[in-house]
């Protein structure tokens, strides 16, 4: 059997010194992304305060929304991600007030966990118009010190003259805006901020001042950050001085790698090259697997960029757009992201899904002692349907394989797979950790009352719609290799019924449930309302889903609580048997088995 080795080590040493530092070399963190579109629910300061014990096992940076009070929460009390900014000394918003995002920032900070801030400064909306900017102080407020932000909401010079505000029809402010021209690109739907302004530069360096040393988050995610020139992140960094601070340049290579080095190496980047590398290589699979090798060209990572790469395989932004979004192999791509050099950062609708899984790639991450930027990189590059990826780190290598390979695993431990992926750690490490992730019962779900093992279907499943979502809910499930059940997009209706509400969230929840015979092994589905869909699901008889993914399973869920297995044959007299995939099997079949919520052996 052929195989091409390379390896790349110095590519992934930066070796540019300077005086401030953008993200710490060497470092060996993780980073969750600590929400979605729409995570209203998931991303209150309160439920993340309450989960602080089990994420700082795994994650060392948790990335959360822009906290600042928007104008539409100031007077309707709407939910809005936050992206429509407003106050900036105001920090009660629909995820929590103040006091309990203080509260969530400390509670991490006692586990060595860094809350880190979305830092809006491209645009600004008003507060009750287009460009009433409030002004703000924190007298009143409980603070170290007084800090106070000026706008000049008279002659408008805080705002770029190239701002649609200037020239709409219905605008208030048209012809009145004096600011300088925009240094960055466009923004339409609010003001866009004139950096040139030295009170601008002003209110921004209080504001992270505020946001770092008074609330308390350890670093800075900067928004749209071509939307104003690099080397006011630059101005803004070395005054606030941040130890983690990661720009949003989404964008090619060079690009990226331009915006990096105009900040003056003040700033990390989101590795945009390496998610749409992944996106190639992971919603293709087969030849594609190949096409990662590409890394070394096409990526933050392997292009001399790792301690400033922060690698992604979907974010709140790309998740929403079919074209964007990854669509299969989502264990797998995330395997390969906690594999590779760079700062990994999970996407938290991936971590809901994939939760043990995604718990043993850190784990075996950190046993191995893979950093950013200091790491050798072996990549087999001589497989047709396969990959595989060898990363050393300083107590080990940790092996992926991808696909259909004939890499040898020899000296190798297996510590995780799934759909399309191996993952392995160097022979000798302790991985008793690791293994133990499997008999974990800390993130047992609890799902609706509505959500019930069901008896007499072939295939069934359910799904809770999203608010925003018509009515009318169809089923797309499919065997892979092109074998529908249904023969037409976009499925079934008829087979999809709502059984009731999520009280959690307040959402439909409808079950999908097919009695015919079929040849078809259904192992995919998509749910949709003919404008909308999920992405590709993995199919499973009685798996839970939302948008984001499967949240539980109904026939594990009826068997949650059972610490022991009994032997011998299940006992209730014409109770149906499932086996763990969620199948009925019969009286003869041999293995674990559930009847009546309760595990056997048979």
């Amino acid at each position: 059997m052929k195989r091409i080795f390379m390896t790349i080590v110095a590519v992934l040493a930066t070796v540019t010194s300077f005086a401030a530092d953008g993200w710490p070399s060497s470092y060996n963190g993780v980073m969750l992304q600590g929400f979605y579109w729409d995570s209203y629910s998931d991303t209150q300061w309160t439920k993340l305060t309450s989960e602080a014990d089990e994420l700082s096992k795994y994650f060392n940076l948790i990335w959360v929304p822009n906290s600042g009070c928007t104008s539409s929460y100031y007077w309707h009390k709407s939910n809005t991600m936050g992206y429509d900014p407003c106050f900036w000394l105001n920090q009660n918003s629909c995820f929590g007030t103040s006091a309990e995002l203080r509260n969530m920032i400390n509670t991490y900070k006692k586990k060595k966990v860094g809350i880190i801030a979305d830092v809006v400064i491209n645009h600004k909306n008003g507060l009750s118009s287009w460009a009433d900017f409030p002004q703000e102080d924190s007298i009143g407020q409980v603070t170290k010190k007084e800090y106070k932000l000026t706008w000049d909401n008279t002659n408008y010079s805080q705002i770029c003259k190239t701002d649609e505000a200037n020239t709409n029809a219905n605008s208030p402010v048209k012809g009145k805006i004096t600011g300088a021209d925009d240094t960055g690109t466009d923004f339409d739907g609010y003001r866009d901020l004139d950096h040139t302004n030295s009170t601008t530069q002003q209110n921004v360096e209080v504001y992270l001042d505020y946001l770092k040393n008074e609330i308390g988050y350890a670093g800075f995610r900067y928004d749209m950050v071509k939307g104003y020139a690099a080397k006011y992140t630059k101005i803004y960094n070395e005054s606030s001085n941040p130890t983690y601070s990661v720009g949003e340049c989404w964008d090619g290579l060079s690009t990226v790698q331009t915006w990096i080095n105009n900040t003056g190496k003040t700033s990390a980047a989101f590795d945009f090259p390496f998610k749409y590398m992944v996106n190639d290589a992971f919603n293709n699979g087969g030849t594609s697997w190949k096409n990662l090798a590409s890394y070394t060209s096409k990526a933050l990572i392997g292009t001399g960029y790792a301690r400033y790469a922060v690698t992604f395989v979907d974010n709140h932004d790309t998740y929403r757009t079919s074209n964007d979004m990854l669509k299969n192999n989502v264990e797998a791509a995330n395997a390969y992201l906690l594999t590779m050099p760079g700062t990994p950062c999970v996407f938290l609708p991936h971590y809901q899904a994939y939760t043990k899984a995604i718990k043993k790639f850190i784990l075996a991450r950190k046993l191995v002692g893979i950093t950013n930027d200091q790491a050798t990189v072996t990549l087999n590059s001589g497989e047709t349907n396969g990959y595989s990826v060898a990363v050393k780190g300083t107590n080990g290598t940790m092996l992926l394989c991808l696909g259909t390979t004939t890499t040898s695993t020899s000296g190798y431990q297996l510590v995780a797979s799934g759909e399309n992926y191996k993952l392995y750690v160097s022979n000798g490490l302790d991985i008793s950790d690791i293994n133990a992730i499997d008999y974990s019962t800390d993130e047992t779900s609890t799902l609706p009352s509505c959500a019930k093992v069901v008896d007499g279907a072939t295939f069934y499943a359910y799904f809770e719609k999203p608010s925003n979502w018509a009515s009318t809910i169809y089923a797309w499930p499919w065997e892979d290799g092109g074998k529908n059940l249904y023969t037409a997009w976009p499925g079934s209706s008829d087979d999809v019924t709502k059984v009731g509400t999520n009280d959690a969230t307040g959402n439909s929840v409808y079950l999908w449930k097919y009695t015919g015979t079929t040849t078809v092994n259904v192992n995919r589905i998509i749910f949709n309302d003919k404008s909308t869909q999920t992405t590709t699901l993995v199919f499973k008889n009685g798996n839970y889903y939302t948008f984001t993914g499967v949240q539980g399973n109904v026939i594990d869920q009826a068997a949650t609580g059972i610490s022991t297995i009994t032997n011998g044959a299940a006992t209730v007299k014409d109770a149906p048997i499932y086996n763990l995939a969620g199948q009925r099997v019969g009286s003869d079949y041999k293995g674990i088995v559930i009847q009546n919520g309760k595990k056997f052996v048979k």
